[in-house]
């Protein structure tokens, strides 16, 4: 099974791209989020053309996350723990996958700038949300996927600029700590278990020249449950996303399992 996440950057801009990428990358599941849509304004005729099944979770203007599936799927949308949120940034899906299934979680966690605010305190939050909810999916002992743009730097081999970065709520002490309170729980992290390399970057800022000059940051990830990672053959950063024609400031990073 081939599993890819993308932020998009709002996808009615990315349309033919996410066609082309589709067609030859060819995704079992592709994992997209900032869609900046409603639902019934997603491109579904163009997707579903591939031979996609499409579930959406949209926000006029902001957010919004989906999952593209060749597979039927069974649909949960929204994180649990907070009734008050409105913020479309969380859906789930289980999906087939041989004599059994994969649960493929997808994200789009607060960015939260600046620290000290409200914004921050958000996003700490709901990465407690997400923690405990990760915590009770993995008591079902099943293959599952928690992938898409987590906000977080996790590491100085992650970013262009570590010092530069200690006073961002990507790569703040408080962040990267509940990350790896997240990992901690049995989750292993794809691409960290492939390589140690510096300079794996999914994403390039579009001021100050930072794609050319390569000034990166890895902030989008798949993390696996055991049951997952023990099938784990790859990983890819399409990196060469970033250099087309009115690309995302973020590329697709994904995974082959094998069945």
């Amino acid at each position: 099974m081939r599993i890819a996440t993308w932020n998009v950057n709002s996808v009615r801009q990315r349309v033919e791209a996410l066609v082309a990428y589709l067609r030859e990358v060819k995704p079992d599941v592709l994992c997209l989020q900032e869609l900046k849509c409603l639902e019934e304004q997603f491109p579904r005729l163009e997707v579903e053309a591939e031979g996609y099944n499409v579930a959406i979770h949209g926000q006029k203007s902001y957010n919004g996350v989906a999952i593209l599936s060749r597979a039927p799927m069974e649909i949960a949308i929204g994180l649990p723990g907070d009734g008050s949120d409105e913020q479309s940034r969380y859906i789930e899906a289980v999906i087939p996958w041989g004599k059994t299934v994969a649960r493929v979680g997808c994200l789009y966690l607060p960015n939260g700038n600046p620290l000290g605010t409200d914004k921050y305190a958000y996003k700490l939050a709901w990465m407690d949300r997400l923690i405990a909810h990760a915590r009770r999916l993995l008591g079902n002992e099943e293959r599952l996927i928690l992938c898409g743009d987590y906000n977080v730097i996790p590491d100085a081999r992650d970013v262009y600029d570590p010092e530069a970065w200690l006073g961002d709520a990507l790569y703040a002490p408080p962040t990267r700590e509940k990350f790896r309170e997240l990992l901690a729980l049995g989750f292993t992290d794809s691409l960290r278990a492939t390589t140690d390399a510096a300079k794996q970057y999914t994403f390039w800022d579009y001021q100050a020249g930072a794609w050319p000059k390569n000034n990166g940051l890895r902030i989008d990830h798949l993390l696996l449950s055991p049951q997952a990672a023990d099938r784990l053959q790859s990983v890819t950063i399409d990196r060469d996303m970033r250099a087309k024609d009115k690309p995302s400031d973020h590329v697709p990073i994904r995974i082959d399992l094998r069945d």
